[in-house]
């Protein structure tokens, strides 16, 4: 019997199916020995090595792995294709007693029969290079956590952390956010035209673009009025006329980066959530009802590269269904074929469906609404990826004014209309920006005269720069070289849990905490946030991954920096203790008549005496929703917590008030009876009378 072990139990459920009885294929549920967390875990003083320990709850399944390794005939490692599985199989490696050299390495890139065919048939030795990259990355972070995370607490307050990476990204918000901050508005005037054509009916609109030497930028309302009256009576004819096609292509199939970009715009997905649903899409999902596939199947390609490659049987694949769907008009005479990025990993190719003929309408049944949503981009995506240009007819105008005396005048129209839709019969990409919109003008030829419908002006203000959103960040991080694709998502929900960073509707906004945060890292770790210098040591440990760099040179260097920065700090902040605006409140201590503030422990917020610790008075924080209690009127209505952090109702009256509600009382009442409504929320959210008689709810 041959042993396979994967991390998750629907990896194993799916290769089970492939590989058949003489096979057992088991999960190590993820990572099964790391850095313990109640220490730094590395040597710094004996190359940095490394002090790992089987993670706490992994025991009994580290021992049943090792007595079914024991029992088996050769046990395979197909973690996933990438540093942190190889890693992964190294550990289970050294777990299970199993010999570097032996050939017990096998990755597939899709879980289908083929690609789980072709990965058992070529085992290789676990590359040691890749494990070492990994092991750099985690020191790395481990060091940049466990240095730096106790200063900014002993300076600020407990729980807060640094990260080598998410400490780059908070600062690329924050830059923004000053930015913004500090952008002065420039005031500019437009002036737009309607003009009709001679002998028709219907306007169409255009801009004022200046003369016929110069665009000509209009500052203040007197200089658009004195345009505006240079242009008073008026003729108006075509100066020019431009008409032409344009070829548009399609995107080229996902990475991850663009992934997590495209279903932010479109699906509204986290850079989190979208990860969740594509590894489910890839370990396997259990398919019904399908007349093409049954039982678990992968449908997607791995979903951690950034390479854009393709293999020949998914171009053909694809060709194959374009053809007998939409026909030879929206199949090229050739495969399309991307060229990825020069610092891409080409291990795998592109994000991809496993099997291109598999429509999104023929698995939905079978898939959560997150995996068919995700399942349906992806697939939309490759499939237009291969499909014809598409054709648009364009058409650009220069309008003349002409007045005696007066110079002429150029207004602008251009507009399109699409001759053949090509791929975007299928797929049209996201945009982070509104996009230009189809559009006809009336017929027109060269010399036309026109007639001025309207003219008017408007006053205009330049815009700040937008703040980040995650499809934004995700962009701009995968652009200055920060972090892997494998990593954004935990970027982004890191700086979202340490409240350095609030969402207002898709835009990152950094708190208080965030930018005193980033003051103290910008001052006090320079090296730590600057962009050039984060995207070269992601650089070194690529050079570690292709075995040209030493993963311990790589640390030292940046380690001796560290510890002297920090010292520094120490130094210079010595009994500095920073209090943030927003944990100021109005409150004295009625025991010592100190001010309180809000302060934080691992169980959450509370309000502290700043007098300790000579003073230890404390108070629970209470949130009032300025409702009075339905059942004995003298009290307020306040937010509580189960043990579970479980949000509930009930009265500031308690113990003499037992009044508790899971739904959220309000500030209204019935209009049929003048009881107490109250908002429930959820999937089934309504807003309901308290009163049983009463049936009224909207």
């Amino acid at each position: 019997m041959n042993l396979v072990i994967v991390e998750s139990p629907a990896k194993a459920k799916t290769i089970k199916k492939y590989l058949g009885n003489d096979y057992e294929v088991i999960a190590s549920m993820g990572h099964i020995r790391d850095l313990p967390t109640r220490r730094l875990s590395v040597d710094v003083k004996n190359n940095f090595e490394p002090k790992y320990e089987i993670i706490k709850g992994k025991e009994e399944t580290v021992e049943s792995l090792r007595k079914k390794a024991s029992s088996s005939d050769q046990v395979y490692l197909a973690t996933d294709p990438d540093r942190e599985g190889e890693a992964i199989s190294w550990h289970l490696a050294y777990l299970l007693n199993l010999n570097l050299e032996d050939s017990n390495r096998v990755t597939f890139n899709e879980i289908t029969k083929t690609g789980v065919k072709n990965g058992i048939e070529s085992p290789r030795v676990i590359d040691l290079n890749l494990v070492n990259a990994q092991q750099a990355r985690r020191v790395l972070d481990r060091l940049v956590g466990y240095k730096l995370s106790p200063f900014l607490c002993q300076k600020i307050h407990k729980g807060l952390s640094a990260g080598r990476v998410q400490s780059v990204a908070l600062r690329i918000i924050v830059d923004r956010e000053e930015k913004i901050r500090d952008f002065v508005p420039e005031e500019y005037w437009t002036i737009d035209a309607n003009f009709i054509p001679k002998s028709q009916r219907k306007s169409f609109g255009a801009s004022f673009y200046g003369d016929l030497n110069n665009k000509i930028k209009i500052n203040t309302k007197e200089q658009a009025d004195e345009i505006l009256l240079n242009l008073e009576n008026s003729e108006y004819k075509i100066h020019k006329l431009k008409k032409g096609k344009r070829n548009k292509t399609p995107a080229p199939p996902f990475i991850t980066s663009t992934l997590q970009q495209e279903s932010s715009r479109k699906l509204n997905f986290t850079a989190k959530r979208t990860m969740k649903a594509a590894q489910e899409l890839y370990e396997g999902v259990e398919i019904k009802n399908n007349l093409k596939i049954s039982g678990s199947v992968g449908l997607i390609t791995y979903m951690r590269t950034d390479s854009l490659r393709l293999s020949e049987d998914a171009l053909n694949g694809a060709r194959e269904y374009i053809l007998s769907r939409w026909g030879e008009k929206y199949l090229p005479k050739e495969p399309r074929r991307y060229k990825s990025k020069s610092n891409a990993q080409d291990g795998h190719e592109a994000i991809r469906p496993t099997m291109p003929d598999l429509s999104p309408a023929e698995v939905k049944e079978s898939l959560t609404q997150d995996q068919y949503r995700l399942y349906k981009l992806v697939w939309e995506r490759f499939i237009a990826s291969q499909m014809t240009n598409c054709v648009q007819n364009t058409i650009q105008v220069d309008i003349l004014s002409e007045k005696s005396g007066v110079p002429g005048y150029i207004f602008k129209a251009s507009a399109y209309n699409i001759d053949f839709d090509g791929f975007m019969t299928l797929y049209v990409e996201g945009q982070d920006t509104e996009e230009e919109k189809e559009k006809l003008l009336p017929d027109l030829e060269e010399n036309q005269v026109l007639k001025l419908k309207d003219i008017s002006s408007g006053q205009h203000f330049t815009e700040p720069p937008a703040r980040y959103t995650e499809a934004s960040l995700i962009k701009s991080l995968e652009e200055e070289g920060i972090g892997r694709p494998s990593t954004y998502a935990s970027i982004i929900s890191t700086i979202l849990a340490r409240e350095y960073v609030i969402k207002e509707q898709k835009s990152l906004k950094p708190t208080e905490l965030g930018e005193v945060v980033n003051k103290i890292m910008k001052e006090r770790f320079k090296n730590i946030v600057d962009l050039k210098f984060t995207a070269q040591m992601e650089q070194d440990l690529d050079t570690v991954a292709d075995g040209k760099l030493n993963w311990t040179d790589s640390l030292k260097v940046f380690y001796e920096d560290l510890i002297n920065m920090l010292d520094k700090a120490k130094l210079e902040m010595e009994g500095v203790k920073i209090t943030l605006e927003e944990d100021k409140i109005d409150k004295i201590c009625e025991v010592c008549g100190r001010p309180m503030i809000i302060k934080r422990s691992r169980f959450g917020k509370f309000i502290g005496c700043t007098g300790y610790p000579e003073c230890t008075h404390i108070e629970k924080i209470v949130k009032e929703l300025g409702v009075s209690c339905p059942k004995c009127s003298t009290g307020k209505i306040i937010i509580k917590n189960t043990k579970n952090r479980k949000k509930f109702f009930g009265c500031s009256n308690y113990p003499n008030c037992d009044f508790v509600s899971w739904d959220e009382p309000l500030d209204q009442t019935c209009p049929n009876c003048s009881q107490i409504l109250y908002k429930k929320t959820g999937k089934n959210g309504k807003i309901y009378c308290a009163n049983t008689e009463c049936n009224y709810q909207k």
